[in-house]
């Protein structure tokens, strides 16, 4: 799992005025819990972009005033019109305490479905994962190579080692559909098949 280190300092003042002038001088509001207590901080907005804007997830080496704690962003709030990040919610991992993430899916291979014409729908492109920090997996990989027009891949049928998908089993990942050139060109053949 990548890994991006990021340094805060706490906020002594907590409000709205105070969240301002943070903003201004180019500083995001933050917040750390799920360790001992609960840490108000700021942090850089330049420092956060890699970790934000990016579909993999990513641990944050969180120091604060010169300790350091492994964590990730839970939450972040983003300014309507400007897209600027207005604040942060950092989760602390603890090693031997399950966290509960949404990691990517990754398509691997191809579908014969696909290679015959038909269309891939890709219906979820992160699944719920819950697992011990250590064990959390930067994508989940399904393989297409079984996947025929007509056909999807559930997530039930996605086995993890040493971690648990959340998601509802009955749900689609993936399927293939038949194009409407697929099923002009079907269609055709049928009435050839006909006429002979």
């Amino acid at each position: 799992m990548k890994s991006i280190a990021i340094s805060g300092s706490v906020r002594q003042n907590v409000g709205k005025r105070d969240a301002k002038e943070l903003r201004y001088q180019g500083l995001v509001p933050a917040v750390l819990y799920g360790g001992a207590e609960q840490i108000h901080l700021s942090v850089s907005a330049a420092d956060l972009k890699p970790v934000l804007y990016t579909a993999d997830v990513v641990f944050v080496e969180l120091t604060i005033d010169g300790k350091t704690v492994k964590a990730i962003v839970q939450d972040a709030q983003f300014h309507p019109l400007t897209d600027q990040v207005r604040h942060v919610d950092f989760l602390e991992l603890i090693d031997d305490k399950e966290v509960s993430l949404n990691i990517p899916v990754k398509l691997t291979g191809t579908s014969p479905g696909v290679k015959m014409g038909g269309k891939l729908v890709q219906k979820l492109r992160k699944l719920r994962v819950k697992a011990l920090p250590a064990n959390l997996p930067q994508y989940i990989e399904v393989p297409m190579e079984s996947l025929e027009v007509g056909k999807s891949i559930r997530v039930g049928q996605i086995q993890l080692e040493n971690a648990r998908i959340l998601n509802n089993a009955d749900d689609t990942i993936v399927s293939v559909v038949m194009s409407r050139a697929l099923r002009q060109a079907e269609q055709e053949a049928a009435k050839a098949a006909k006429k002979k």
